[in-house]
C-alpha cells in the first residue's frame, strides 16, 4: 500500500487524483492546496504529487528533501529555473516532471520520436493543441512535451526551431522549423495532433483526451513507481518501459 499525498488537491487533476486513489488500493494521505502546509503533508505520505502552480515549486520540492519522499511534478509552466531547481533536487530524492500524465501522450511522444527520427529532416513538423478556454499557457505542456521528442530525435535543440503564432505577410515556414498552432475554447480537456508533412504525403499523429481521470490514473501509476527508487531524474517513459 502507498501513500499518496497531494499538493493542489482543490484543483481539477486534484480531486480526479483523490477519485483514483480512493477507489485502489492506496491510501490518501491527504492533500494541501495554496494556504496548506506541503511539509507537515509530506512527512505523512510515501510520494508527493504537485499539481499546483510553477510559484510553488520550490516551497513543495523542500518540502520532498526534507521528508525523504519521491515527488511528482505534473505542474505545467515551468521555466529553465524551475528545471534548474528540480535537477538539484534529484541529488537527494527520486523526481519524475512531466509536462503530461497520459500513458496515451506518453505513448504518442515516443511514436513522435521514432517517426521524426526515420523519416528525416525532409519532413515540415506541426504541432496543433486544443484546450478549455480557461488554460492559461501555451502552447501546452503536453504540446512541447511533443515538440522536445520531435527535436530530440532530429538531434536539434527546440528552443532554436520552435515557430510560434504566425501571423501577417512575410512570415514563410523556416527550415527545420517545429511549429506549434494552440485553440482555446469551450470544455475541450485535451487534444494534440503531431503533423508530419512531406512531398505529396502526410502523417497525423493524434490523442485526444476524454476525461481528466486518464491523467490522474497515469499520475498515480507513475508516482507509485517511483516509489523505492534511488535519487534521479526519472521520465514518464520508464514507467512504461520505453
Amino acid at each position: 500500500m502507498v501513500r499518496f499525498g497531494v499538493i493542489g488537491s482543490e484543483g481539477a487533476m486534484g480531486r480526479a487524483l483523490r477519485a483514483v486513489i480512493d477507489t485502489s488500493d492506496d491510501e490518501y494521505a491527504g492533500g494541501v492546496d495554496r494556504a496548506g502546509d506541503p511539509a507537515t503533508l509530506a512527512a505523512g505520505a510515501d510520494v508527493l504529487i504537485d499539481f499546483s502552480a510553477p510559484d510553488a515549486l520550490a516551497r513543495n520540492l523542500a518540502a520532498a528533501q526534507a521528508a525523504k519522499v519521491p515527488l511528482l511534478v505534473g505542474t505545467t509552466g515551468l521555466d529553465r529555473s524551475h528545471h534548474d531547481a528540480l535537477r538539484q533536487g534529484a541529488q537527494e530524492i527520486a523526481i519524475l516532471q512531466t509536462g503530461n500524465t497520459s500513458l496515451g501522450v506518453t505513448l504518442l511522444a515516443h511514436l513522435v520520436r521514432e517517426a521524426a527520427r526515420r523519416l528525416g529532416p525532409d519532413w515540415d513538423i506541426e504541432i496543433l493543441e486544443m484546450h478549455h478556454r480557461r488554460k492559461v499557457d501555451a502552447p501546452s505542456g503536453t504540446a512541447l512535451l511533443l515538440g522536445e521528442a520531435a527535436a530530440e530525435a532530429r538531434g536539434i535543440a527546440l528552443a532554436d526551431h520552435r515557430d510560434s503564432g504566425r501571423d501577417g505577410a512575410g512570415v514563410p515556414r523556416a527550415a527545420g522549423a517545429i511549429g506549434f498552432a494552440a485553440l482555446r475554447g469551450g470544455t475541450v480537456v485535451g487534444e494534440h495532433s503531431v503533423i508530419l508533412a512531406g512531398e505529396q504525403e502526410r502523417l497525423v499523429l493524434s490523442h485526444v483526451a476524454e476525461d481528466r481521470a486518464i491523467f490522474a490514473r497515469g499520475a498515480v501509476r507513475a508516482a507509485r513507481w517511483l516509489v523505492g527508487r534511488p535519487a534521479g531524474r526519472y521520465t514518464i517513459d520508464e514507467v512504461l518501459g520505453l
